[in-house]
């Protein structure tokens, strides 16, 4: 084979002597129009599979803008300066006549790949790019499979065809259809000016636009200005490209204004300004102890027979494939196991307590254990005198508190999201007011012997309100707690799984190659998250008994005396606060106290925990016949491995047990 000259730019070789690409799956995209304030038209963009900000640092442009393409051998020719977008790639060949499944990623699929003519395909070799010019013959669409299949000139065999997969179809800029008014082209945002509404204070430049399906994402530049510090020139952030954050768009001023809420432009700004060298060093460590946490991973999975997850480490891009590694490094294995194998089981009522129609004998024997209070007496802050009848009970109470003997763990639902209202007796609150008002409650109680109470507080909340919460205590200066006795973790997630329908058992589900589907387990999940984060030795330390659990609802009442002390008194494992006029509904809503000797023998003892199964319904992917395949059900077809508090009853004597049973 003739090796050209160094000095001498690459020749192309004829496409039917392309030495074949390396192997690139990707996941298959629905159409690509941009749902935004203005109507928006798409003819090509480069898509990200995961919507996670912190993959985006591996970027690539929107418009392929391709210098010195080698479109041609002949030196000056008008490719050479022509930009290309992409319209599409080669994902498989198909039959046996040479033909090509090509998969869209432009509004125009029957203009590119039905009507013959002149296209160009993009193929790396050697780590270089090369841009070929091919003629279409004919195409055709494959519904079932949402791709199109295409026929070029000079490839006649499956061979050849085998060549080209994984290249990329391209178009040139210039032959993009027009619009009509009010639709725009994507790549046409880059190079906008990015400005305030209200104040008309200019934030800085478009850069990027990246699409994730349901929402597409800027990525803006900071300009340096008084409102950011000298030092965010060359900095970026991330903007939703959504009509309620970007109202306007100019195209003839080239200029875009945003209503960005408050603290969106400094969510995603680096904090980290160490050099560049030892910001390396420690990616490399990181990226190093994620393949030593990767290897026993990877084989937990394999003797779950769940291997099929482990595909994705094997194509794709870099970013992708250290993407799905996180997640599967991620995954408490131990616990996935046992919640596989516990849904099989026949479910106990764990949680007849929850329920007012329990009696009986369970009713008889919590009788000694069990007192009975008004809502207005547990809501009432001032201290209680002698001749109460709860007296005893809440000075004890008052005690633990005083030593610091207990710790507070609330619940953030995860169906709640930021802003989101939460229903309550005088009308509806927000999830972060009704946290507040949680926390201000608090400190009534701590507030009662005028001494200085430093009480532990774990809050467990869905990823994407932890800014929310973290901000919320620090703006409250953590209600008067110790601030280095405050976590706020992520509420943990375990894989959504197929329904079986055979003797293979449920699978774990994709929505890709790289991304797992995962849902959160309920309010029960929260023993694993105490022992994943070494907080159980912590609290231990500081000398903590007893833990209060609450879900974020307009009923909880955290660290009330009275509750404290019947526990103590009884020297119970578990203390349950039950409303008479509840029905039983909402599982994970839960207001209890646990033992800590208690909630660290059961997070060792995890096969205690019993899940059910909840059939939903999910769009996934599978691979058949070595083909990623796109599932889009028309029935439940997967498990949510859900665990409430109250399974935790399965593990605990009834003689352990004691009631705060409360009326309206």
């Amino acid at each position: 084979m003739h090796r050209p000259s160094l000095l001498a730019p690459p020749r192309p070789l004829p496409l039917p002597f392309l030495p074949p690409p390396r192997p690139h799956w990707r996941f298959p995209r629905g159409p690509a129009v941009l749902h935004r304030p203005q109507r928006t038209r798409l003819d090509a963009t480069s898509r990200l599979p995961l919507p996670i900000l912190a993959l985006l640092s591996s970027r690539r442009p929107v418009a392929v803008a391709a210098e010195g393409v080698l479109g041609s051998s002949e030196e000056g020719s008008d490719d050479q300066e022509a930009k290309f977008v992409e319209v599409g790639y080669v994902s498989s060949t198909h039959g046996i006549k040479g033909e090509l499944r090509v998969m869209p990623s432009t509004d125009f699929p029957e203009l590119r790949f039905c009507t013959p003519g002149t296209r160009w395909l993009r193929t790396r070799i050697s780590g270089k790019e090369l841009i070929s010019e091919v003629q279409l013959t004919g195409g055709r669409g494959h519904p079932g499979q949402k791709s199109w299949i295409v026929s070029l000139s000079g490839i006649d065999t499956v061979d050849k065809a085998k060549q080209i997969v994984g290249s990329t179809f391209l178009v040139k800029e210039d032959d993009r259809p027009d619009l009509e008014e009010g639709e725009l082209y994507t790549p046409d945002l880059v190079g906008m000016r990015v400005v305030l509404k209200e104040s008309g204070t200019l934030v800085g430049t478009v850069a990027n636009v990246f699409n994730f399906g349901a929402s597409d994402l800027l990525e803006v530049m900071l300009a340096s200005d008084d409102r950011l510090d000298s030092t965010s020139c060359g900095r970026h952030v991330w903007v939703p490209f959504v009509e309620a954050i970007v109202p306007e768009v100019d195209m003839d001023k080239r200029e875009m204004l945003i209503t960005p809420p408050k603290g969106l432009l400094e969510l995603n700004l680096r904090s980290d300004m160490r050099p560049k060298k030892e910001r390396r060093q420690l990616e490399w460590k990181e990226r190093k102890r994620l393949q030593q946490r990767l290897i026993p991973a990877k084989k937990k999975l394999a003797e779950m027979c769940q291997t099929h997850v482990l595909e994705g480490l094997k194509i794709g891009e870099k970013v992708q494939k250290s993407s799905l590694a996180r997640q599967i490094v991620n995954i408490d294995c131990k616990l996935l196991q046992h919640a596989l194998q516990s849904i099989n089981k026949p479910l106990h009522r764990f949680c007849f307590l929850c329920f007012p129609e329990f009696a009986g004998a369970n009713s008889a024997k919590l009788l000694r254990r069990s007192i009975r209070v008004s809502h207005e007496y547990l809501r009432n802050h001032t201290s209680k005198q002698k001749d109460d009848s709860n007296y005893l009970l809440y000075k004890e109470g008052l005690q633990l508190l005083s030593r610091s003997k207990t710790a507070i763990i609330v619940i953030i639902n995860g169906n709640i999201c930021d802003g989101d209202s939460v229903p309550n007796d005088g009308g509806s609150k927000t999830s972060l007011s009704q946290f507040e008002d949680l926390l201000f409650g608090c400190n009534g109680f701590m507030k009662v012997e005028e001494e200085s109470m430093t009480v532990p507080l774990i809050v467990v909340s869905p990823a994407h309100l932890i800014q929310s919460y973290r901000e919320c205590l620090s703006d409250n200066d953590y209600f008067g707690m110790n601030s280095e006795k405050v976590w706020v973790l992520e509420e943990l997630q375990l894989p959504v799984v197929s329904i079986p329908i055979d003797q293979n058992g449920s699978k774990i589900l994709l929505k890709s190659p790289w991304e797992i589907l995962q849902a959160p387990i309920g309010s029960g999940g929260f023993f694993s998250l105490l022992l994943s984060h070494n907080i159980l030795p912590e609290l231990n330390k500081m000398g903590v008994e007893y833990v209060q659990v609450c879900s974020l609802n307009d009923k909880a009442t955290i660290l009330h005396p009275l509750f404290l002390g019947l526990v103590s008194s009884c020297r119970a494992d578990v203390g349950i606060t039950m409303f008479e006029s509840s029905k039983g509904e909402g599982e994970d809503e839960c207001d209890m106290i646990f033992s800590l000797r208690h909630i660290i023998r059961l997070s060792r003892q995890i096969e205690k925990l019993q899940f059910c199964a909840v059939p939903e319904q999910h769009v996934h992917v599978e691979q058949v016949d070595d083909e990623l395949v796109t599932n889009y059900p028309d029935a439940p077809n997967s498990y949510r491995l859900h665990c409430p508090m109250y399974a935790s009853l399965n593990s605990c004597s009834l003689d352990a047990v004691c009631v705060v049973k409360v009326f309206e």
